[in-house]
C-alpha cells in the first residue's frame, strides 16, 4: 500500500483528490491536512487527521503527498515535501510561475521523487473521444479545434481564492490550464500565441473570461475559452477538418457525480457518468449528413492508478512535471499578449 497524505479539504481536495484516491487499490489516503473543521474526519474517519505542515513532514510512513490547496501556497510546499522525502501530486496548475515550476522539477530530480500535476481532464470522455477522432483521421486533415469551458455564474466571491487578487488566481489559471494541456497533449508546440484575458463581471477583481488561438505550422488554429456570465454555452468541443465536423455539446459529468457522493467504486457509477452521443458531421456538396457518435466513458480514477504504478515502478508518469512545466510557460505568454494586444511566438522547453 501506498501511504498517502492529501493537504486541503477545500473544493478540490473534497470533490477530487480524496474520493479518487481512496478508490484506488493500492493507495491507502492514511492523513489529511485540514487547518481548521472536522468535514475530513467526518468524511474519512480512518485517516489522521492533521493540522500543521510540520506535523505532516515528521510522518516517515508518508510516500505520497497531494496537495489541494491555493496556487499560491504550491511552490512552498511542495518543496518541503520534497525535501522531507516524499514524492508530490500537485493540483493544476502546477505553481504560480513557470520558473517555480522549474526549481521544483529540480528538486524532485535531485532527490529522485516522484513530482506530478493533476490535470484529470485529460481523461474526460469527451476529450479521449476527440482525441481518437483526430488520431483515427476521422474528420480528414483538421483544420480548427475548438475547446470552451462556459459556466454561469455571474455573483463574485469575494471569499474565494481564485476570485481574489493574488498570483495563481483567475479563470485563466483555474480552466485555462485544463484547455491548454489538453492541446498539447493533441498537438505539441504551437507557432504563436494570441490571447484576450479580461474581466466581464459585474465588480469582478480578477479575470473570469478569456479567448486564446494557438496557431501551428500545418495550418491548423486552435481556439480555447472559457467565461463565467455563459448562460447559453458555446459547444465544448468543436473540430472542423477536411472530411466534415464533430460537435459535442455539455460537459463531462465526472466533476457532477462526485461532488453528489458518488464514487467510482460505486455500482452505479459508469451509469451516472455515461453521456448522450456526440454528432459526426459530413458533406456531399449540399447535402448534411450527421451520425450520432458514442462518447467514450470517462476515467479521472486513471490518473492516481497511473501514479501508483509509476511509484511502483510498474508505468510511465503519465503527466509528467516537464510536461506540466509546458502549460505554465504557455500561459504566460498568454497574457503577454492580453496585455500588449498581440500576437507572440511560443518557445516551450522540450519533452
Amino acid at each position: 500500500m501506498i501511504s498517502t497524505a492529501l493537504i486541503g479539504f477545500g473544493f478540490a481536495g473534497r470533490t477530487f483528490h480524496a474520493p479518487l484516491l481512496s478508490s484506488v487499490d493500492g493507495i491507502s489516503l492514511s492523513a489529511i491536512l485540514q487547518r481548521h473543521g472536522d468535514e475530513a474526519k467526518k468524511a474519512y474517519p480512518s485517516a489522521r487527521i492533521i493540522r500543521t505542515l510540520e506535523e505532516l513532514l515528521a510522518l516517515n510512513d508518508i510516500q505520497l503527498v497531494v496537495v489541494a490547496t491555493s496556487n499560491l501556497s504550491h511552490f512552498s510546499i511542495a518543496a518541503a515535501c520534497l525535501g522531507a522525502g516524499k514524492s508530490v501530486v500537485l493540483d493544476k496548475p502546477f505553481t504560480t510561475t513557470a520558473d517555480e515550476a522549474r526549481q521544483l522539477i529540480t528538486l524532485a530530480a535531485d532527490r529522485n521523487h516522484l513530482l506530478s500535476v493533476f490535470h484529470n481532464r485529460r481523461w474526460d470522455g469527451d476529450f479521449l473521444t476527440a482525441q481518437q477522432l483526430f488520431h483515427q483521421g476521422r474528420i480528414g486533415r483538421l483544420t480548427r479545434f475548438e475547446s470552451y469551458f462556459d459556466r454561469f455564474r455571474p455573483n463574485v466571491d469575494k471569499n474565494a481564492w481564485r476570485q481574489r487578487d493574488e498570483p495563481g488566481s483567475g479563470v485563466l489559471f483555474d480552466l485555462g490550464s485544463h484547455l491548454l494541456d489538453q492541446a498539447l497533449v493533441l498537438f505539441g508546440d504551437p507557432l504563436s500565441v494570441t490571447a484576450a484575458i479580461r474581466r466581464e463581471r459585474d465588480n469582478a477583481i480578477v479575470d473570469d473570461a478569456f479567448d486564446i488561438a494557438l496557431d501551428y505550422p500545418t495550418g491548423l488554429r486552435v481556439v480555447c475559452g472559457a467565461s463565467v456570465l455563459a448562460c447559453a454555452k458555446r459547444p465544448r468541443f468543436a473540430l472542423h477538418g477536411t472530411a466534415g465536423s464533430w460537435m459535442k455539446l455539455g460537459l463531462d459529468p465526472q466533476e457532477a457525480a462526485l461532488k453528489s457522493g458518488l464514487r467510482p467504486t460505486n455500482p452505479g457509477w459508469r451509469q451516472q457518468i455515461a453521456e448522450p452521443d456526440a454528432t459526426l458531421f459530413s458533406c456531399d456538396g449540399d447535402r448534411e449528413t450527421r451520425t450520432p457518435l458514442p462518447i467514450l466513458p470517462g476515467n479521472y480514477i486513471a490518473y492516481y492508478e497511473n501514479v501508483r504504478d509509476a511509484l511502483l515502478h510498474k508505468a510511465s508518469l503519465a503527466v509528467t512535471a516537464t510536461q506540466a512545466l509546458r502549460v505554465m510557460e504557455l500561459l504566460e505568454p498568454c497574457r503577454q499578449s492580453s496585455e500588449e494586444r498581440k500576437s507572440l511566438p511560443v518557445t516551450l522547453s522540450p519533452l
